[in-house]
């Protein structure tokens, strides 16, 4: 049996946190694990992926491949229940102009949604998705 297919997401954004909840909500089997960026396992799965840090809101590492930008996200969606695996098809819109809108998101997410003082703390029940050690960033 493979890995859990982790989900890197920046633990101070509020779009990045809301887009944590609603794969939560949209993942009854327990699909994904969740790590923050900030963290030391994000980091190195930033790293070992030679993935962008910072710059993206959200990365996925799945059956040890990574992704980024509008690839992970329309990979976390075909797992996901309801109609979202439908997202796929916008794989056809070429990936210049999906990441070109991602990146825009992505750059601007602070001013857009917000910045929490901290790292995003999961709920008791949510508590065993998430993958959290101390950063390896100063504060």
């Amino acid at each position: 049996m493979s890995a859990a297919p982790v989900v890197v997401f920046d633990g101070v954004c509020n779009f990045c946190v809301g887009a944590v909840r609603f794969i939560i909500k949209r993942d009854p089997k327990a699909i994904f694990r969740f790590t923050p960026m900030q963290g030391a396992l994000g980091q190195a799965l930033i790293r070992e992926h030679g993935l962008p840090g910072g710059g993206d809101a959200l990365l996925l590492v799945k059956a040890g491949r990574a992704y980024s930008g509008s690839d992970a996200a329309l990979e976390i969606a075909q797992d996901l229940s309801g109609g979202w695996p439908l997202c796929r098809f916008l794989r056809v819109v070429p990936r210049p102009l999906r990441d070109g809108v991602y990146r825009l998101i992505g750059r601007h997410r602070y001013a857009l949604f917000g910045r929490r003082s901290a790292c995003m703390l999961p709920s008791p029940e949510q508590s065993a998705r998430f993958i959290m050690q101390r950063s390896t960033r100063p504060s």
